[in-house]
């Protein structure tokens, strides 16, 4: 494909996705695909929620493979105008299927075996981002659509006459070229997992091809890697892509021999131009996080930009349901976090719930603010609503890593900007709650840590005011401290038992008439009388504000 017609083409249409992932990833199995209708949204059906779909959407059917519910299908999606449904191959192409699509002008495709959803989803993503931000025409670098990598690397596919690939620093796949097909089952291995596998990345680590690649300007020729299943058969020539000192990612090319010197210079240009590309994707980016951040701020806020803001975000007139996502190591105030608490690191979870909410939600924004992603999302009122919220919240801390201990506040329905900043507040307060439990659920609502909740902001007050513990437990605290008792212990043990001085006594490794003996004396000690409950409840109240520090060993 040329330059000129890449640049022609048109920026989200289903021609585009198909000119760019299709052969490898996806395949046309039956419909038209030259629509020229811009794509609208990339959406996963969901069977369990009524979809809440944008015009000329392309809907991916996770788990949809009877014919007789992809044929339900289709007619909801002509109802709703989709452009387009994804089925994992081989797709049901029944008759009564293809009658199905043709009657709701829907275009059927088939995704690959082996490739992740989550894959293909990010991939359309970056496909269909360029051109996001802002309303300005399309710049061009190189002639080519500034910023379109898939351009890019077809480009330099046409040049080599090879299939590339172009890669970040962590050997993930940004965008690759047709004829993929062409070249060896661990390219296409590649492609499917958007990623080098973990063996083949080992192999060339070992034989120094990425250091080879960080030191040089000059293409690197890899002969062949024998892996015992023969799938990586063809050689490879990369060059590293940089700008300055700054190692940006690399370029891969699958090729039957060594390059001419003149590909080989070819090459060592190509490389420079993807440089200014993936320097305008990452401008670009950083563009449209900002935007993004500085909008949905604005509207968490409220005041007077903030209705304005509802509408760039398209968000106006419609109730919304705010969520909170931060981890529970992260301090928001804190200017320089660290470990995986790092700004990078937070940023990179944020653009994942941004990518995970706009699937599930297309009528949705969220943004990294002061170390918490926020989330407003376009869900239709009732009690269903902060459900829905909660089993999309829950499914995407499942797949974080385990190494990460994430939290997701769910808040209340607004309907207007004031309610917006109310819920706002509401998060937060279930965050601060999620933040300081250990172990506990990572996703919650305001109903089930509201007591816990007002416990915090009590304990503030008391801080704030300079209070410390009076009356009886102060009084045991100070006998506790004068004579290394276990008075305050033996009350808080028996109180969270409910009374039952047994199960009091084994939680505290002695025997029940040790234990009796001792809240004898919590009794004399702290003056207090423990069949009273007005006097029971203060005592867990202070207990609450003021626990006693852990006794030295």
């Amino acid at each position: 494909m040329s330059a000129m017609s890449q640049a022609a083409r048109p920026r989200a249409s289903l021609a585009r996705v198909l000119d760019d992932l299709g052969a490898t990833l996806l395949d046309l199995v039956h419909g038209d695909a030259t629509r020229d209708d811009d794509i609208g949204g990339v959406v996963i059906h969901d069977p369990m929620d009524e979809p809440v779909l944008p015009a000329n959407a392309l809907v991916l059917g996770v788990g949809v493979d009877d014919p007789a519910a992809v044929v339900s299908l289709l007619a909801e999606l002509g109802r709703h105008r989709a452009v387009g449904l994804v089925l994992r191959a081989p797709v049901p192409a029944t008759p009564e299927v293809r009658a199905a699509a043709d009657a709701a002008r829907v275009a059927l495709l088939g995704l690959s075996r082996g490739a992740p959803w989550a894959h293909l989803a990010a991939m359309l993503r970056s496909v269909l981002a360029e051109g996001d931000v802002g309303g300005a025409p399309a710049e061009s670098l190189g002639g080519l659509p500034s910023g379109d990598l898939f351009a890019v690397a077809n480009a330099i596919g046409s040049l080599l006459d090879a299939p590339i690939t172009i890669e970040d620093n962590s050997s993930r796949v940004l965008a690759f070229s047709g004829r993929q097909d062409e070249a060896d089952p661990s390219r296409v291995e590649t492609i499917l997992g958007r990623q080098v596998p973990e063996k083949y990345a080992r192999i060339l680590s070992d034989r120094g091809v990425f250091r080879e690649l960080h030191r040089s300007d000059r293409p690197v020729y890899i002969e062949p890697v024998p892996d015992g299943n023969d799938a990586f058969t063809m050689p490879r020539v990369a060059v590293g892509v940089r700008a300055g000192d700054e190692i940006l990612g690399s370029i891969w090319a699958a090729v039957p021999g060594p390059l001419s010197e003149e590909r080989s210079e070819a090459l060592r240009d190509a490389a420079k131009l993807v440089a200014l590309h993936l320097l305008r994707v990452r401008a670009g980016a950083d563009v449209q996080r900002r935007v993004r951040t500085d909008l949905v701020d604005a509207v968490l806020a409220g005041g007077a930009g903030a209705r304005e803001a509802l509408e760039r975000l398209g968000l106006a007139d419609v109730p919304l349901l705010v969520v909170a996502f931060t981890l529970a190591d992260t301090d928001p105030g804190a200017d320089e976090p660290s470990g995986p608490s790092s700004t990078h690191e937070r940023e990179r979870l944020g653009d994942a719930f941004a990518m995970h909410l706009g699937a599930v939600v297309p009528r949705s924004a969220s943004a990294l603010v002061g170390g918490v992603v926020y989330g407003l999302l376009a869900l239709e009122p009732g009690a269903d609503a902060e459900a829905r919220a909660a089993r999309i919240a829950t499914d995407f801390v499942g797949r974080l890593s385990g190494r990460l201990r994430p939290v997701v506040a769910i808040g209340p329905v607004s309907t207007s900007l004031a309610e917006i900043v109310q819920a706002r507040a509401t998060t937060d307060r279930v965050l601060r709650v999620l933040r300081e439990r250990a172990g506990a659920t990572p996703v919650a609502g305001l109903a089930d840590v509201q007591a816990e909740s007002l416990l915090m902001e009590l304990r503030d007050l008391t801080l704030a005011r300079g209070e410390q513990a009076t009356g009886a437990l102060a009084r045991l605290v100070d006998y506790d401290a004068r004579h290394h008792g276990d008075l305050v212990a033996t009350l808080t043990a028996w109180l969270q038992a409910f009374g039952d001085v047994v199960r009091a006594a084994e939680s505290q490794y002695v025997h029940p008439n040790t234990f009796r003996y001792r809240l004898r004396r919590v009794r004399e000690v702290g003056a207090v009388d423990l069949a009273d409950p007005g006097q029971r409840f203060a005592l867990m109240l202070q207990l609450s504000l003021w626990p006693p520090p852990p006794r030295e060993c």
